[in-house]
């Protein structure tokens, strides 16, 4: 199992996800320049956070047309693991490889934070072993999902709402919600549920030392795909 770690001018995370997929997670992961053309070699990819090209424009729609992403494109209808976290998750939305946008938090105010977290759908290889409300930190501050009530009402009946923001004792009220996302939404899955976007870095909390290792619930998931290649 290899995973491409995607880097673009303003990355800030992509050394977080490199190491913890290879210190905590153990399994191969290294960079792809952003204007590579090419993933061979690799059977997944993890597009991190950070700002990347400074959020010009729009969070992510610059990195979205970025040469690698036709790449990611092919791997994503390959159906090969894909996962964005924070700038990751806008990038994806960006592509058109998931649903709806982020934009700016509710108190218009940057957020960082631990959050709970709820995994919605249990099936999904992003999700099958997030069998308990986890914890793991945001730092973002256009991180409100929103969709039209179509969108929503396609991605809850084909149960591709990833996770919700929740409490500790799991209850999606708007007092966890960090950003004012609909419906306490912090993450979505494409139609075929290889694709994964979440504001909320799984790679940030994969030792005690973090704070929590909550985190390893989601990236572990790479692992178990990566034997049964």
């Amino acid at each position: 199992m290899k995973v491409a770690v995607l880097r673009f001018p303003g990355s800030n995370c992509d050394q977080d996800a490199l190491y913890s997929l290879r210190d905590d997670v153990g399994i191969g992961a290294d960079y792809v320049w952003y204007e590579d053309t090419s993933l061979e070699g690799f059977d997944a990819v993890f597009i991190p956070g950070g700002f990347s090209f400074g959020d010009y424009l729009r969070c992510g729609a610059m990195a979205s047309r970025a040469p690698i992403m036709a790449e990611v494109q092919r791997f994503a209808a390959g159906g090969r693991p894909i996962i964005g976290a924070c700038n990751g998750f806008q990038i994806l939305c960006e592509a058109g490889l998931l649903p709806g946008a982020l934009l700016l938090n509710e108190s218009q105010k940057f957020v960082c934070k631990q959050v709970f977290l709820k995994a919605e759908n249990r099936t999904s290889i992003w999700t099958q072993n997030v069998d308990k409300i986890i914890e793991i930190p945001i730092a973002h501050g256009e991180g409100r999902y929103i969709c039209d009530e179509a969108t929503l009402k396609e991605l809850e009946d084909s149960e591709r709402i990833a996770f919700r923001y929740v409490d500790s004792v799991g209850n999606a009220t708007p007092r966890a919600n960090p950003n004012g996302s609909i419906e306490n939404i912090a993450g979505v899955l494409n139609v075929k549920g290889n694709v994964l976007g979440l504001m909320p870095h799984p790679e940030r909390a994969t030792k005690s030392i973090l704070g929590s290792t909550d985190g390893m619930t989601i990236l572990k998931s790479l692992a178990l795909v990566g034997a049964g290649l």
